[in-house]
């Protein structure tokens, strides 16, 4: 499906299931926006703070890899999911993640209407890349997929079973690259 202005969603969803209060006078207090393309693992994030320069960052971003070949609910599930971390950080100053004020606000929002979800874990399809490296325990076998080459890193069940908790070199992964 082909991705959709978010900004209209968002003051529609801030109307029906924020009473107006993530934008005020009609003036956003939130930056929304689709991904670049590069955000791949999650469907959506919601951010605070500052930026390099010293100027305030409040934004939703929404990924475009992730929600582009979903259906619009998909979409307006995951972008209420965010508005709600922002209402909670903004609207009411608070700081939790997946809390009281959350689920609270998330059983309202469903109970309200059924043209979509609001869940906790979205259990979207994410698009597969390519393995850069694999990393292989010597002593054990065991290996696992990296993105990165990562040093000094080692197997921790070896390290474990082997040598106490305590790292140790013959435990340490080798890594292959993995065919990207």
């Amino acid at each position: 499906m082909p991705l959709e202005s978010l900004l209209p969603l968002f003051h529609r969803l801030d109307r029906e299931h924020f009473d107006g209060t993530l934008a005020p006078q009609g003036r956003s207090l939130v930056a929304v926006r689709w991904s670049d393309g590069r955000m791949n693992r999650t469907a959506g994030l919601y951010r605070s703070g500052r930026q390099r320069d010293g100027t305030p960052l409040c934004e939703i971003v929404l990924s475009r890899p992730v929600l582009e070949p979903l259906p619009r609910e998909a979409t307006l599930g995951t972008l209420c999911h965010e508005m709600i971390h922002a209402w909670i950080d903004r609207v009411l100053g608070v700081r939790e993640v997946h809390g009281p004020h959350f689920r609270a606000r998330m059983a309202r929002i469903n109970a309200a209407q059924s043209a979509f979800e609001v869940s906790l874990r979205h259990c979207y399809p994410v698009p597969v890349s390519a393995v850069r490296w694999i990393a292989r325990c010597p002593s054990c076998g065991v290996t696992a997929p990296y993105r990165r080459r990562v040093r000094g890193v080692a197997c921790r069940l070896c390290c474990d079973r082997l040598h106490g908790g305590q790292w140790h070199a013959s435990c340490q992964l080798v890594f292959e690259p993995g065919g990207a």
